[in-house]
């Protein structure tokens, strides 16, 4: 299950907008995607409720009997809205489970020395540094009658980080969003120019997303999981010989798996209760703690 995360420190970064225009191209493109928020605004979540039905599905996080935030059956990519702030232990368990991260910068030099500082930090993770989890660079909000594009452009290349592209600063993002719409729910007419902005960053996107299909594989192996035309409600196809990094159901059953703990709601390293010992029983969460996923959260 390819998961994309959204990351940058700075509040006001873009982080909602990017994450949920991802997420509404997967939608588009066919895929069964998640668009999980991380973030304790919950902006993206209020946005999916705008969104009509009639769309291609977004699917929420899932709430299961124990209040535990997991992924919903069927789906086959996750994109993550993360929060501002995010650092340390809580910043090292999304890229424990991402498998590319893209970081919305503004164009000021207080937004560039944010996100510089994160990415000096996800530099020292061993996924990041090794290249398991890719890193890039998406230029927001920028002016297209300012060098702000070349400035940022230069900023993440002195960095070693590849610069996807930038997108402009217009009221079509604002109002589209409004309506739970992005870009790619409108008109190509109406859009184009923005359209053509996101080209070079799905391109980047489409191999993270989309891994190329293994020689062994069948000739339906990648192909998108079926959906309904309900709101809200995924269905499950039987893919043949999905492969393993699709199939997070599969991927729980292998100790130590990077998605078992995704897939399954609760830390990959939640030691076992011995046979015989009582079961500690702990008390509900409130609906606010439920709001971020157990396996984000830093064990008692």
């Amino acid at each position: 299950m390819p998961v994309i995360a959204v990351v940058n420190r700075k509040g006001g970064s873009g982080k909602s907008t990017l994450a949920a225009h991802i997420a509404a191209w997967c939608a588009r493109n066919g895929s069964s995607v998640m668009l999980g928020d991380v973030d304790r605004q919950q902006s993206a979540r209020a946005w999916l409720k705008r969104r009509e039905a009639s769309l291609p599905i977004i699917a929420p996080w899932a709430v299961d009997q124990k209040n535990m935030l997991r992924v919903p059956t069927g789906i086959t990519h996750v994109v993550l809205d993360t929060p501002g702030g995010m650092h340390g232990f809580e910043l090292a368990r999304v890229v424990m489970f991402a498998d590319a991260i893209v970081m919305p910068v503004c164009h000021s030099i207080f937004d560039r020395e944010s996100a510089q500082a994160c990415h000096a930090e996800l530099m020292t993770m061993p996924r990041v540094a090794s290249g398991r989890c890719r890193l890039a660079v998406v230029g927001m909000r920028i002016d297209a009658r300012t060098q702000a594009a070349q400035v940022l452009a230069e900023w993440s290349e002195s960095l070693g980080v590849p610069f996807l592209g930038a997108l402009r600063e217009t009221q079509l993002y604002v109002r589209s969003l409004e309506r739970g719409l992005t870009i790619f729910d409108l008109k190509p007419q109406l859009a184009a120019a923005d359209l053509a902005q996101w080209a070079p960053i799905l391109q980047w996107l489409k191999p993270q997303l989309y891994p190329p299909q293994a020689a062994n594989d069948g000739a339906d192996a990648l192909r998108p999981v079926a959906r309904t035309l309900a709101p809200q409600k995924m269905v499950s196809r039987h893919l043949g010989s999905l492969p393993g990094s699709l199939m997070p159901a599969q991927e729980s059953m292998v100790q130590g798996g990077r998605l078992s703990a995704l897939s399954a709601g609760r830390p990959a390293t939640a030691p076992v209760q011995p046979a015989g010992k009582p079961t500690l029983v702990r008390p509900a969460r409130s609906t606010d703690d439920r709001q971020i996923p157990e396996f984000l959260k830093r064990s008692g």
